[in-house]
């Protein structure tokens, strides 16, 4: 079964045929970087703007790519939220016509349940039904959260930020540094220039009940909140400006910086793990290095199974959209048809 996946949530063009699930064919990423790189962040109407300039080629090289003809696509797959609106609408507006030209299903896809499924794209990643029940952690620049996975399709939060994600606090703390954007990696690499992670212990935080409001089925202990630790950095910068007096250098700050959210994320998600015999990491946060290596020691310490999605597959792609299709029940024409954008959309 071949599908054709559509990815345009935020400032990623994509497009990907995957097979049975399983096999990537073709896997087209367009990046919007430089676009927004001026503004320090994702502006949505540049998004829009370059999704429609760039889909219609992205999804021509996605097929010619996959070695395959428009009429050999079995079915279609888009992302409907949660996201930019503006983005979402374009996706689904060229899903939408591609399903009336070729007479294809077209299957929505969640967001963040393509994200836990990137785990399991590839032919060395085990069937996603042979390590459940597990654990979750899928972190990215938009959304921080930790779920049960029951089976494929159920899912129990447990846990989320209650305010910034830990991508954004990334970019926000790589802005302040004067690093740049985006602010993961730009953290990343100025952390591995010999930076000390214990120059500046920044904090942790920790939200209670009596700070936020959370659902019955959410435990406070399996929780996020990272907008604390920013307005730490910008008042430590302010009173200490790197490199003067002696003061923590930016290589220094950096990696404290990461440190205190890496293992904020790491602590947490320990504290959720419980029984659970597998922990599945994903998200492209999940790239960070530092992030990796704490994870994979806790792994062999406690002897739990880490999955990581393949670094393609860890930032907004389509090859996890169109792999998650083949495990959903095709819709008729006209429920294709009536799928609409839902930025919001809840998960879990």
């Amino acid at each position: 079964m071949n599908i054709l996946g559509i990815e345009t949530s935020c400032d990623e063009t994509s497009a990907a045929v995957v097979r049975d699930g399983r096999q990537v064919l073709s896997s087209i990423v367009h990046s919007q970087i430089a676009a927004h790189r001026p503004y320090g962040g994702v502006v949505p109407e540049i998004a829009s703007r370059q999704h429609v300039e760039h889909l219609p080629e992205v999804l021509a090289e996605a097929v010619r790519g996959a070695g395959l003809e428009w009429s050999q696509l079995d079915a279609l797959a888009v992302t409907y939220g949660p996201g930019l609106a503006s983005s979402l609408l374009v996706g689904l507006a060229a899903a939408k016509g591609l399903a009336l030209r070729l007479e294809r299903p077209l299957i929505g896809i969640h967001h963040m349940e393509a994200h836990l499924y990137s785990a399991f794209l590839g032919p060395k990643a085990p069937a996603w039904e042979s390590v459940m029940p597990c654990l979750a952690l899928i972190v990215s620049g938009g959304h921080t959260l930790l779920l049960n996975v029951e089976a494929p399709g159920r899912y129990r939060l447990i846990g989320q930020t209650v305010d910034d994600a830990a991508g954004e606090a990334f970019d926000k703390g790589a802005s302040l540094l004067g690093l740049g954007y985006p602010g993961g990696p730009a953290i990343d690499r100025a952390a591995r220039e010999g930076g000390n992670p214990g120059a500046v212990l920044f904090p942790r935080g920790f939200p209670r009940k009596l700070h936020a409001r959370f659902a019955d089925d959410v435990d406070p202990n399996a929780c996020f909140s990272f907008s604390g630790i920013k307005t730490a950095l910008l008042y430590h910068l302010r009173k200490y400006p790197p490199g003067r007096d002696g003061n923590p250098a930016v290589a220094d700050l950096a990696a404290s910086y990461q440190e205190a959210i890496v293992d904020t994320l790491v602590t947490r998600t320990l504290t959720a793990l419980g029984r659970n015999e597998t922990l599945v990491v994903a998200g492209g946060v999940s790239l960070n290095r530092r992030l990796r290596e704490l994870l994979a020691a806790a792994a062999a310490a406690r002897g739990f199974r880490l999955l990581l999605a393949e670094p393609a597959y860890c930032t907004d792609n389509a090859a996890m959209v169109a792999g998650l299709a083949a495990h959903k029940q095709s819709p008729t024409l006209a429920e294709s048809l009536a799928l609409d954008a839902c930025p919001s959309v809840e998960f879990g």
